[in-house]
């Protein structure tokens, strides 16, 4: 049995990651679906952070790729691609290291599979309606599988009976019983956009099979003036404070 905290998409916001890692306390391992990069003024300091997590599991994720110039910047929108342009700036040699050793295929760790976009495209897909959920159930074979990317704390659950899958969202600080395939996604720890701007993880207990998420808050304001003061694209700061 272990304590498993899952946390993703935390896009260089040390603040968002330190509240998260004293809510959460002590656990017996780590999975991060990837992000740690992009969007936040700290991206070496979070990346430090990580990878002294307790028997740690680390995807890759498309900001990542990009931060250490993975994959083009055409891809992003003007705000982002200025956000990686100056990371790629701050980004020490040892923290690219890092981003370049994560993984960027499905992981399987007991009964789950790990990936930052999805199963069937583990960088770039996203996985925000039950449409997109049911097609990738055919592209992974454990029971369940967690997902980060879309920055909205939810899981796709799936319903043999009726052979469908629902768009669930339950409630905080609450253990929900995984009993039938899903697909589970913990939220964003540096930049939720889901109008809740709360720092967001889930606690999964591999004994019981409970996916337990949680929000968290921690101090905005000195995550923006941290962002403006390293000429980061003020509209990063701006959305923290709503969660968009």
């Amino acid at each position: 049995m272990s304590r498993i905290l899952v946390i993703s998409d935390i896009h260089g916001n040390l603040e968002a990651l330190e509240a998260v890692l004293r809510d959460a306390e002590a656990v017996d391992q780590a999975w991060c679906l990837g992000d740690i990069a992009g969007y936040g003024p700290q991206p070496n300091e979070c990346i430090a952070r990580v990878k002294g997590l307790p028997e740690l599991t680390c995807m890759l994720g498309n900001h990542d790729y990009a931060a250490i110039s993975g994959i083009s910047l055409d891809t992003f929108n003007s705000d982002a691609r200025k956000a990686l342009l100056r990371q790629r700036e701050m980004l020490s040699e040892e923290s690219k290291a890092f981003l370049g050793e994560r993984m960027d295929k499905p992981v399987e760790r007991g009964e789950v599979t790990l990936v930052h976009g999805s199963p069937r495209d583990t960088i770039w897909e996203y996985i925000i309606n039950s449409i997109v959920a049911r097609e990738n159930l055919d592209h992974f074979w454990t029971r369940w599988c967690m997902v980060g990317h879309t920055h909205y704390q939810a899981i796709f659950q799936y319903h043999d009976k009726n052979d469908s899958i629902t768009l669930e969202i339950p409630p905080l600080n609450s253990p929900y019983k995984m009993v039938e395939r899903a697909i589970l996604n913990p939220g964003s720890v540096g930049q939720p956009r889901d109008h809740d701007p709360r720092a967001a993880y889930a606690i999964y207990d591999s004994g019981e099979n409970t996916w337990e998420p949680h929000r968290v808050e921690y101090d905005i304001h000195k995550v923006q003036k941290l962002i403006h003061k390293n000429g980061l694209p003020p509209r990063h700061a701006d959305r923290l404070a709503e969660g968009w």
